[in-house]
């Protein structure tokens, strides 16, 4: 369901096109998993995958995109983890809502797995929803 791949010059940098299809959540995963994998960051795969899962699951479902607009995934390679990038045309950025039994619980999830994450503008249309991910495992004890 990829519709473009841009190739970046750069080895520690990976961004896909996606079709604003559920069955792209899972092939963003897939890819993010490619990419912790060639950078030695397989440590942080479930967690990664995780907050992937949730960001493009939120564009997919709730993001209101005219029609031929596509999200976009960055994946950057940061010292001991990933920096995950979703982009959409989207104005409506996501809020945290109070989880009951129909969900919510997505963007506490990313809040609780995720170093840090937000939301920023993008230059022309939409939104680009961000968390970095860490691998907590070799971080320097207090």
């Amino acid at each position: 369901m990829t519709t473009d791949q841009n190739r970046m010059a750069h080895p520690s940098v990976t961004k896909w096109q996606w079709r604003r299809h559920p069955r792209c959540v899972g092939l963003a995963r897939a890819q993010l998993r490619k990419a912790l994998a060639t950078w030695g960051l397989t440590a942080i795969e479930e967690p990664a995958s995780l907050v992937v899962s949730e960001l493009m699951t939120n564009a997919v479902v709730h993001a209101r995109m005219p029609p031929g607009r596509e999200i976009l995934t960055r994946f950057v390679r940061q010292d001991g983890g990933v920096l995950i990038e979703v982009h959409d045309a989207s104005d409506l950025w996501p809020e945290q809502r109070v989880p009951d039994e129909c969900g919510g619980y997505g963007l506490h999830l990313v809040e609780k797995l995720a170093a840090r994450w937000g939301v920023t503008e993008r230059n022309g249309i939409g939104k680009k929803v961000w968390a970095v991910v860490v691998d907590t495992s070799t971080a320097p004890s207090e």
